[in-house]
């Protein structure tokens, strides 16, 4: 035959134990993210993986079982994102498995900088410079057309509350490298008790205090957190609609009438600012093709004297080619320009002008076709059934000012949907003066699977980073609010239709991370570009050495 395997039985043997440990930290990682209470296993989950590639010698040994472990991982954490739900769209489905595929091929990132890392150094120093690595890999990510930086280790202890508290110090990604290195710790310590059965006191002693000291931050935080002086009431809608069946041509008034009850209803409660969900109306209504409706949306805002944030899918129209920005797209149907926007628009009582807030950071192949900006064919193929796939890229930050009564009035940090799972994004909002931070969103996409509770949760780290409390109006669920130091105040579940009202605190306050927000990730990025310069050093080195001795 063709193929033959050259293992012996012992190899096999080996092999297949490799394998087990590889399936172990993979589960183990899995499981410590939401929505399994168990962020506690995230300590050691990455024990079992160190065995592995300790003992493993080649490249391709090592990110094989790299590859194998962390997509057990992914499996666990990101099986939703294909949808698998009946009306669910074929391209979604197809994106949620390439995601599942290609998210595990990112931790050879990390993988093949330890491998080449101890042909220089020794082992024990690569372990040390692999959280270095790991972050260096988070942060990177994060900047490509192609991020989904879901997976942040920081974001997994979300249930953790004392432990995370220091997010507001060194945020997620601190928080990542953090866990990491106790596993690296912890990993050193098992190792040494099973060489010599003897355990070492000092790595003990910097392994507990790795541990304690967040904990220790993190419960006088919370003990002492007594809550801000300032708040606004405000109501989170969520009319439970099917996002499949909304963008179907249908009657604007019938979804205005839905939202309009269940927000008059937030606003017998003494709501103030009421917040709908992302793209609430499927239609580009300030267009000036939907003048009803508009006409509804004032007149709600204005007799009930109350600020009316919405997600809104927004568009401008140019005419003229030469008066359209580059990135504007051509009308099928005539020869008009266009921009389109998945926004958030800003609506003041007693006010015409609306303020308006394109989203920034799209879902790659769900929203934007990822490089189509340098290869534009390529949004040819990329599309959903549904009609989202093609959102512009917002242009800037901006923060929403609900102008509350005399000279007084709150700052709104709004932003869209999977926007909440960027750290240092986040924070520019806060840098630039919001109070508090809000986010529309839509996760009825996927079902009552993880994927919600999980948003919802990545959610109480930005909270606790900015020391902002963070209100999120989602279409299916989850609503809820959060306040300062992570702790969900209330919420409401999956699948209801169903309104949110509750005080908001407020705070001007800036953390050392608000101000910081990359710290973290320079210092990583340093010392892992300065490993690479040495390993291509050296690797330079190696290869001119052998030419002379041939």
């Amino acid at each position: 035959m063709w193929f033959k395997s050259t293992l012996t039985f012992d190899e096999k043997k080996i092999r297949n134990k490799q394998l087990l440990l590889g399936l172990l930290s993979g589960t183990l990682l899995g499981l410590s993210f939401p929505p399994i209470p168990l962020p506690y296993l995230m300590f050691t989950a990455l024990i079992p993986y160190f065995f592995v590639i300790e003992k493993r010698k080649t490249l391709a040994e090592v990110n094989r079982i790299t590859f194998f472990t962390f997509f057990i991982f992914s499996i666990i954490t990101l099986y939703w994102v294909g949808s698998w739900m009946p009306e669910a769209d074929p391209f979604l489905m197809t994106s949620g498995v390439a995601l599942v595929l290609f998210n595990p091929v990112l931790f050879l990132i990390p993988s093949t900088l330890f491998h080449y890392t101890r042909k220089i150094f020794t082992d024990k120093i690569a372990f040390v410079l692999f959280p270095f690595f790991w972050v260096f890999y988070e942060y990177i990510y994060g900047l490509t057309d192609l991020r989904f930086p879901w997976l942040v280790l920081g974001h997994g202890l979300a249930y953790f509350k004392s432990f995370i508290q220091i997010a507001d110090t060194i945020g997620a990604l601190g928080i990542s490298l953090l866990v990491l290195f106790i596993n690296v710790s912890l990993f050193f310590l098992l190792k040494t008790y099973f060489i010599s059965r003897k355990i070492d006191l000092k790595i003990a002693v910097l392994t507990f205090v790795m541990i304690l000291l967040p904990i220790i931050y993190g419960s006088i935080k919370v003990s002492s957190y007594n809550g801000s002086e300032r708040s606004v009431k405000v109501g989170l809608i969520q009319p439970d609609l099917n996002p499949w069946n909304k963008w179907e041509l249908g009657s604007l008034d019938d979804l205005l009438d839905i939202y309009l009850t269940l927000s008059n209803k937030a606003v017998q409660e003494n709501a103030e600012i009421i917040i709908w969900p992302e793209t609430a109306l499927p239609r580009y209504i300030m267009s000036g093709s939907y003048p009803g409706v508009v006409k509804r949306i004032r007149n709600f805002v204005d007799s009930n004297n109350v600020y009316l944030m919405t997600g809104m899918p927004d568009a401008t129209f140019y005419r003229e080619k030469d008066k359209a920005p580059e990135d504007a797209k051509k009308a099928k149907s005539s020869d008009l320009h266009y921009t389109s926007y998945n926004s958030i628009l800003g609506f003041t009582p007693n006010e015409r002008k609306v303020e308006k807030y394109g989203k920034i950071k799209l879902v790659p192949f769900g929203e934007h076709a990822p490089f189509v900006e340098h290869i534009p064919f390529i949004g040819d193929f990329i599309k959903w059934n549904v009609g989202i796939s093609s959102w512009n890229i917002g242009k800037d930050t901006l923060v929403f000012n609900y102008k509350k009564s005399g000279s007084e009035s709150v700052k709104i940090g709004g932003v869209v949907c999977i926007e909440s799972i960027y750290p240092d994004f986040i924070a520019q909002f806060v840098d630039r003066g919001a109070e508090m931070l809000a986010v529309a969103t839509n996760d009825s996409w996927y079902g009552n699977s993880s994927g919600p509770y999980q948003h919802k949760e990545i959610s109480v780290l930005r909270a606790i980073e900015n020391r902002r409390s963070v209100v999120r109006a989602a279409n299916g669920g989850i609503s809820a609010i959060i306040n300062p130091i992570g702790f969900v105040v209330s919420e409401t579940k999956m699948y209801t239709r169903d309104f949110l009202v509750g005080d908001v605190e407020l705070n001007n306050e800036k953390t050392f991370y608000t101000e910081n927000p990359l710290l973290i990730q320079y210092l990583s990025s340093i010392i892992t570009l300065l490993i690479i310069f040495l390993i291509v050093i050296s690797q330079i080195k190696t290869k001119f050495l052998r030419k002379e001795n041939e």
